[in-house]
């Protein structure tokens, strides 16, 4: 089962560092004689090979002229850009707003084919209306005190969700049956937006499952919201931060948990029947 995608990006620093070592020790040199060369404090190499300081562009130029391998900085540079890439703070990403996050997903979503999406908390974003979304946008900036411009981030978060319903894509969806329980915003938001996933299940290539309460997890358990697009990459989304994935042998394991998960799921007359429930209990 999938790792905690925390560690997943400190093992990807840890890598990029134990590569700079490799290097260090195939030009034989120790640290302090690399530190002296390229006028560091002594202790900066440690850092550097271990993860606990990410290596700037600069440094990795420095350390492979000083190594006697300056052509192999650009693709260590690239590297350590894809390792920054992979956490990515939400404070710093929202620090301006909620709008601006959800048009710089749209590049992203515009070009993706295959969408493989399991939420344990909330409605995916893609099956939002405008009033659930900007409740829970709303939320978020409360949270993160961050500024509050939730109408517009719905807005925009509509406006990028076109694509579920062009039927140019593929959609398949796995939600917690709690994720229907979860009272984000007022009841008539909550009617809305049920409403609005048993209208969805209709949409062309579409595909919404459901795990009802209850279910034995026998090989697989409740995970972080995650999503799969085109098998390329997986995002994980934690409280502080969102995580990108792209290791082949991390994305087998997202790509089994999300299929076992896929299997305890109901669809069809089953999911409907969920959702329907949900609906009746509401107090309107």
């Amino acid at each position: 089962m999938p790792r905690s995608p925390s560690s997943s990006a400190q093992a990807a620093r840890e890598a990029l560092g134990l590569r700079l070592r490799e290097i260090r020790e195939d030009a034989g040199l120790l640290g302090r004689e690399l530190a002296a060369r390229a006028g560091w404090h002594t202790s900066k190499c440690s850092r550097l090979e271990t993860g606990t300081t990410p290596p700037s562009a600069s440094d990795i130029r420095v350390w492979c002229s000083t190594c006697g391998v300056p052509d192999m900085a650009e693709d260590l540079i690239a590297q350590a850009r894809n390792v920054s890439s992979m956490y990515q703070l939400w404070r710093r990403r929202e620090g301006t707003g909620l709008r601006a996050l959800q048009h710089t997903y749209t590049p992203v979503y515009e070009r993706a084919r295959s969408f493989r999406i399991y939420t344990s908390d909330m409605v995916p974003g893609f099956l939002q209306t405008h009033a659930y979304a900007k409740a829970v946008l709303s939320t978020i900036a409360r949270f993160r005190g961050v500024p509050d411009d939730s109408q517009a981030a719905a807005t925009a978060r509509m406006e990028r969700s076109r694509i579920v319903r062009e039927g140019s894509r593929r959609f398949a969806f796995v939600l917690e049956e709690s994720v229907l329980r979860h009272h984000l915003g007022d009841a008539e938001t909550m009617a809305g937006q049920l409403g609005y996933l048993l209208t969805a299940m209709a949409f062309p290539d579409v595909s919404i499952g459901v795990i009802p309460l209850g279910t034995p997890r026998t090989s697989v358990w409740s995970q972080k919201t995650f999503g799969i697009l085109d098998g390329i990459h997986v995002y994980v989304e934690l409280l502080s931060a969102e995580i990108t994935i792209t290791a082949q042998s991390e994305m087998a394991d997202y790509d089994k948990a999300f299929r076992e998960l896929s299997a305890l799921a109901v669809y069809g007359p089953g999911a409907r029947t969920r959702i329907t429930a949900a609906l009746e209990a509401l107090d309107i």
